[in-house]
């Protein structure tokens, strides 16, 4: 029998994410980040423990931002992010590619049917396996897209060293304790030759970690989605080529075509909606669609079907939302930093 939500989630690690955030909200202080980066593990398990129920409910499977054009459809913007991705670190059919930080595999599935792929995800959340699994199995790709539990910064110790043709990253390395560790990880099982696609979370170089407003938008952004420390694309610029990476593009795409921002979804504005199969999607993050929604969680969490803290992880997603949205608007955060980078042939 195929495990069900009560038995693959850690629920006491969704009620101490909570209880963990509550208590280094309160200070933020060097000796809190320092516990975020130690406990990076059961941070970031509690936390999609608790919100990837909510992801789905809000976002679908594919746990990402986009750029968007006018009349453009949700969804379609989101999948074309991806075959942008796919398309830039030029992956052919055939390849063994793997997808650190898989979430429930919605990009993976899309990247296997746009680039004749076959995808390894990765990721050390039993649930998100457990329904990165069934979704898959459904749409017919389960011998194309596999899924796997492990610890990203541990890469070449479960998989070996050269064992992919290519490997991508979405929105998930932002989660790691450390960009020049998670980027080392993937350069060994990298081969020689082998391209990495990478869409990084970082803070612009608009950032000044000394402005109390900036460092205000960064914790939230960190409260809210279970980082343990924001840093700036320059650092991650720096990583990858520490690591041994060549860079081959490097662009903010938060800067490109931007007619219509990537953190509209979040505004709760159903004005700037593009199509009518939208609106509801746009509707749930007005003040009266969070409110809905998490009445509803509420009573969910009370009769039992909701395990407990899912209504506090739903906090946490809403502080998210304000720090993204004033961070996309400052122009102080970009969720799509687009580096592709090469290890160089042998």
């Amino acid at each position: 029998m195929a495990p069900t939500a009560t038995n693959v989630r850690n629920l006491d690690g969704i009620k101490n994410y909570t209880a963990f955030w509550q208590k280094d909200s309160k200070t933020d202080s060097k000796t809190d980040q320092d516990n975020r980066l130690s406990e990076y593990t059961s941070v970031v398990n509690g936390y999609y423990d608790g919100a990837t129920d909510l992801y789905e409910y809000g976002w679908g499977q594919n746990f990402h931002f986009a750029r968007y054009y006018p009349g453009e459809a949700f969804y379609q913007a989101i999948a074309r992010h991806e075959h942008y991705l796919a398309f830039a670190m030029h992956l052919k059919p055939g390849m063994r590619v793997l997808d650190v930080g898989c979430g429930v595999g919605g990009p993976a599935r899309e990247i296997a049917r746009f680039a004749g792929v076959e995808i390894v995800g990765l990721n050390n959340n039993d649930y998100q396996i457990e329904r990165a699994n069934r979704y898959t199995k459904k749409a017919g790709l389960e011998k194309q897209v596999s899924f796997t539990k492990g610890d990203f910064m541990k890469l070449r110790e479960q998989f070996g060293e050269n064992s992919f043709d290519a490997v991508y990253a979405i929105e998930a390395t932002c989660h790691a304790p450390s960009w020049e560790g998670i980027y080392g990880e993937i350069f060994r099982v990298l081969k020689p030759g082998g391209y990495f696609g990478l869409y990084e979370w970082c803070m612009t170089d608009a950032w000044d970690a000394s402005n109390p407003e900036h460092k205000r938008i960064a914790h939230g952004i960190e409260v809210g989605d279970g980082i343990p420390e924001m840093r700036p694309i320059k650092a991650a610029r720096s990583a990858l080529k520490q690591v041994g990476f060549q860079i081959e593009t490097d662009v903010d795409l938060a800067d490109v075509g931007d007619k219509i921002p990537w953190y509209y979804p979040l505004e709760g504005d159903i004005r700037k909606v593009q199509t009518l199969w939208d609106i509801f999607m746009c509707w749930r993050m007005t003040w009266v669609g969070k409110v809905t929604t998490q009445t509803t969680v509420r009573v969910l969490e009370t009769v039992g079907i909701a395990p407990k803290g899912t209504y506090d992880v739903g906090e946490s997603l809403k502080v998210a939302a304000e720090a993204l949205v004033a961070g996309g608007k400052a122009k102080l955060f970009t969720p799509m930093m687009l580096f592709v980078s090469q290890k160089p042939q042998a």
